[in-house]
C-alpha cells in the first residue's frame, strides 16, 4: 500500500491515506518510527504491526477513559471512539475488550437510567431518552418492567404540577385543560394524571 497523504488533524496528528484512502491517525513520532511519508509503500507487516501496536492499544485505553469519565451505553463509546479518527474495525475490538470486563453493559445502563430518572420524568420519556442513546427496545422495555414503580411516577406528575403551580381545588375549567394537556405531552397517561390531581383535591 502506498501512502498518498499526510494530512495534519492537529499540531502533532496526521491523518494517513493510504492508496488515496483515509486509513488512521498516527502521531508525529510515529510516522517517523514506521518510516511513514507521502509516497512511502507499506507492506501488511508494517500495517499489522501499527493496528495492533498503536491503534487497538490507543483505542481500548481511550474507551477505558471514556468509560472512566461516566457510564455509556454501546453506541454512545461507538460515537465517540469513531468521533476520534479510530478505524470501524479498532473500535468494535476495542468495544468487545471493554465489554469482556463488564465495563460495558447497556442492560445495567439503562436500569440505572430508569432509576435516575423515574422521579422526574415520565415512563414514555425516559423510554424515548434511552431509545435515543442507543438501547436497544427490548433493553429498554426490560429496564422499565424491571426498575419503574409507578408510585415515582405519580410523584413526578406531584413535582411537575407543584413546579407549575397548580392548585386543583381552586383551578378554572381552562387551566384545568391546559395542565392535562402538558402533562399528556410529557408522556404520562391520562387515568394517572386525573388520579394524582384527585388525590390533590382531597389532600386540599
Amino acid at each position: 500500500m502506498t501512502v498518498t497523504e499526510l494530512r495534519p488533524c492537529t499540531k502533532t496528528k496526521y491523518k494517513v491515506y493510504l492508496d488515496g484512502k483515509f486509513s488512521f491517525v498516527l502521531y508525529k513520532g510515529e510516522l517517523s518510527r514506521f518510516g511513514i511519508c507521502e509516497g512511502a509503500e507499506l507492506s501488511e507487516d508494517v500495517t499489522e504491526k501499527i493496528r495492533s501496536e498503536v491503534l487497538l492499544k490507543r483505542a481500548k485505553l481511550r474507551a477505558l477513559h471514556l468509560l472512566a469519565d461516566m457510564d455509556r451505553t454501546e453506541a454512545s463509546l461507538r460515537e465517540k471512539l469513531l468521533q476520534g479518527f479510530c478505524p470501524p474495525d479498532i473500535a468494535e475490538e476495542a468495544i468487545e475488550y471493554v465489554r469482556s470486563f463488564g465495563y460495558l453493559d447497556d442492560t445495567r445502563f439503562a436500569e440505572n437510567f430508569v432509576q435516575s430518572r423515574q422521579g422526574t420524568k415520565s415512563r414514555q420519556e425516559i423510554r424515548a431518552a434511552l431509545l435515543k442513546k442507543g438501547v436497544s427496545e427490548e433493553a429498554a422495555d426490560r429496564a422499565l418492567e424491571v426498575c419503574y414503580d409507578e408510585r415515582e411516577e405519580a410523584e413526578a406528575i406531584r413535582k411537575l404540577l407543584r413546579k407549575k403551580r397548580f392548585d386543583p381545588s381552586c383551578s378554572q375549567d381552562r387551566e384545568r385543560q391546559k395542565i392535562y394537556g402538558y402533562l399528556a405531552r410529557k408522556g404520562f397517561r391520562y387515568d394517572l394524571i386525573r388520579q394524582v390531581i384527585q388525590n390533590c383535591e382531597d389532600d386540599a
